[in-house]
This record gives C-alpha cells, structure tokens and sequence, in this order.
C-alpha cells in the first residue's frame, strides 16, 4: 500500500506534466494591468536618444512620449511614471526647473494627459536630483548637505505644479524625512484631494542605478547614503513603511525590486495598502547585457524576473519591459 503523504504515493511532478496544467495552477498570474511603464522626455531634442546602458530605451521628445503612453494604454499597461531632463542651463542649485509651471515635466503630464485623458494612470517623479546642478535630490546647506526641512518646501511646490498639469499620482522619490505628509498637505491646500501619494517608502542606496543617471542626464556629485537607505537593513524599511502610512501614502513601494525580494514581501504582508515595486535601470542593464552575450535567453529571463517581483507581493510593478512584457501576455506567453 502507498503512503500518499510521501514518496511514492506523492508525485508533485503530475502537477506539471503539460502546459496545460502548469497553466491551470499557477500560484502567480502576471496581468498587463500590473506594469507600469517608467518613460524619461527630455528637454530640447527632436530625436529620440538612445539611452547607452539600457538598450531598447531612450529619451523621449514631447511627441514621442505621446506615441510611448498610447502604446503602453493598448497593451494594457495600467500606467505610465514620467521623468524629465531639463537642459544644462536650466539646472540650478535649487532645482527651479521641477517647479516651473512650463517646466519639461509639467508640459509632459500635460501632453500625456492631453492624448490618454484618465484612461492610463499618469505619475511623476516628485524629486529633484534631474534639476539641480549638483545632482541631489534636495537643496544644499552651506556645508553642502542635503537640507531636508528646506527640499520639503520644493517638494511642496513640486507637488502642486504637477497636480496643476495634471498628474493622476505623485512619487515622491528623494528619501527626505516627512516627505508624504508635506505633500499630502500641499495638495489638500490647492484642492487636489484626488491626486494620490506612490510613497518611495523602501528606496536603498544601490549599485544597481547607474544606468538611470544616465538617462535623466545626472549631475551628481558624491553619493546618497545620507539619505537612501542602507542596503544592510529591514527593519529600518518596516519604520519608514509605518511613518509613510501614518502620513498619508496611499500606495508603497519597495526599490530595488530584484535584490530587494525579502524586503518587498514583508511589507507587502504587513499592509492594507497597494504595493509597488521598481524594477530599476541596473536589473534592466544585466538582462539585456547578458542576452546580447548569448549568456541567457531574454524573453524567458524577463518574464521569469517579473514573476518573482509578482510573487514576493508586488501589486504594480514599475518595469521599463512594461509595454512589451504587456504584448506578450496579452498573447498568452508567461
């Protein structure tokens, strides 16, 4: 007689005999409606730029972008997070461009709003580091350190231009203690209650940005670990996660995504809000190195990565695959 709670009488490999029924119970399901399309435009160009480190992305004209949020909305992309690169001589030390009314950000959630309307959720990058000349994400004190007090009164303002192109949710990005409450309250003040906070609650210093400073033209000098979080650390993560709740957020998110797993599933264990993560520039670069080299195969590494974010709690994935990944699972491939 079998023993069926154990070898013989127990084969978990039925379960995955055919696609069939791999298919059929699969614990995790991917769903175009879970990316996010992350898309940079840049100031001053009528081409777009091929972005060196992450091949397959650029920087994006004003009528680019629109075409880039048309095809991520038809694909089924739920959104689409904007980033914009001011010109050189426009980048001051306090980062004036980001809150410019006519700024390359503002005039691109307009132009994105004015082509997809509600239909795809538009986002912002609420920070500073693409507008300063010395590449911080917050104002400098006169010894040079990032003021945090002072950035929250930028981020305020930073927060109300967009909500006024109208952006459907901010990021507030930069890692500067209270940032969530501030902007909840420069938004309530202006009457912008609907404009929701995507808080950058687990954000770490990481290796893995590189290819991004490259993308938003990065004047930075030094390093941010005053201020994004130590990559050595959970438990700090699970503190900001609590602040950013108590202040407002009304959606988190993990960044890194790919080294950053344990992290994402804790937090997404231990809230009643939706989770995101960012599958960031450096996770993008490897893959798409990697395949070029013939070292993996690419279609099946990039879905497998997106997969693994999913399963760790994910609810949106920020993926700069998004559009394409969408395509492919529309078509049936997982």
């Amino acid at each position: 007689m079998n023993s069926y709670g154990s070898f013989p009488g127990a084969r978990p490999r039925r379960l995955r005999t055919t696609p069939a029924m791999r298919r059929m119970v699969a614990e995790t399901r991917l769903h175009p409606a879970d990316l996010i399309l992350p898309a940079f435009v840049r100031e001053g160009i009528t081409q777009p730029v091929p972005i060196r480190a992450m091949p397959g992305v650029v920087q994006h004209t004003r009528d680019t972008l629109r075409k880039a949020a048309v095809e991520a909305l038809e694909a089924g992309v739920s959104g689409i997070m904007l980033f914009g690169v001011p010109e050189d001589a426009k980048k001051d030390g306090a980062g004036t461009a980001g809150t410019d009314p006519d700024g390359i950000l503002q005039v691109a959630i307009r132009d994105v709003k004015a082509e997809v309307g509600d239909d795809l959720v538009i986002m912002s990058d609420l920070c500073l580091d693409e507008f300063t000349d010395h590449g911080h994400c917050g104002v400098l004190d006169a010894e040079g350190r990032v003021d945090n007090d002072a950035t929250l009164e930028r981020y305020a303002e930073m927060a109300q231009v967009q909500a006024d192109a109208g952006v459907h949710v901010v990021g507030p990005s930069g890692m500067m203690d209270g940032q969530v409450g501030v902007v909840r309250d420069a938004l309530d003040t202006i009457g912008k209650e609907d404009v929701s906070i995507l808080a950058y609650t687990a954000k770490y210093s990481s290796a893995f940005y590189g290819p991004f400073r490259e993308a938003v033209g990065s004047s930075l000098k030094g390093d941010r670990k005053t201020y994004q979080q130590d990559p050595a650390n959970l438990r700090e993560s699970m503190r900001e996660l609590a602040l950013d709740l108590e202040e407002g957020a009304d959606m988190v998110m993990v960044k890194p995504a790919g080294p950053y797993l344990d992290v994402l599933a804790k937090v997404a264990a231990s809230v009643d809000v939706p989770v995101a993560a960012y599958q960031i520039s450096g996770e993008y670069a490897m893959v798409e190195a990697a395949a070029e080299k013939g070292w993996i195969d690419r279609d099946k590494a990039i879905m497998e990565t997106l997969t693994g974010i999913r399963r760790a709690g994910a609810q949106m994935i920020l993926t700069y695959w998004a559009t394409e990944a969408a395509r492919r699972l529309s078509a049936g491939d997982r």
